[in-house]
């Protein structure tokens, strides 16, 4: 009667139906001596829950420290250099343009149509030395946005 029982019980157990009581009455039977030869071979499952259980992981865990995350200070660094190096260019352009001599409204008028054309393309040509700093400047903001996740 007690092994029809057991037998069952082991069906159940195989189709995942065992209530934990059904279960520990399992775990109970296999671990004693007296087990029929030809349920034997669940003997060795239901010991390793048995070891198992009793098993401790006594090794200690070791976390990473959180370092302090200096990235927002070097990307302020790298801007002042950026913006630094922007400067002295857009300054040194500047003092090298010796090309422009001083107008009056007494002197020719192809000669002041000429001075100003020379005056709006340098003007020109640093406020677009200007806009193409400033898209870089924006694609910085949009990196620098994606790895701080703002």
């Amino acid at each position: 009667m007690a092994l029809e029982r057991i037998e069952k019980l082991i069906e159940s157990y195989l189709e995942g139906a065992t209530s934990v009581a059904e279960e520990n009455e399992l775990k109970v039977y296999f671990s004693s001596s007296n087990v029929e030869l030809h349920l034997q071979h669940y003997q060795p499952l239901f010991s390793y829950f048995k070891q198992a259980k009793e098993e401790e992981f006594s090794r200690e865990i070791l976390l990473p420290t959180k370092k302090k995350n200096n990235l927002q200070l070097w990307s302020i660094a790298a801007s002042v250099v950026v913006f630094l190096g922007v400067g002295t260019f857009m300054y040194l352009e500047n003092n090298t343009s010796d090309d422009f001599v001083t107008c009056t409204p007494e002197d020719s008028p192809e000669l002041v149509l000429q001075q100003t054309q020379k005056a709006l393309a340098l003007v020109s040509e640093h406020l677009n030395t200007g806009i193409k700093s400033v898209g870089y400047i924006n694609e910085y903001e949009e990196s620098k946005n994606r790895i701080f996740k703002k």
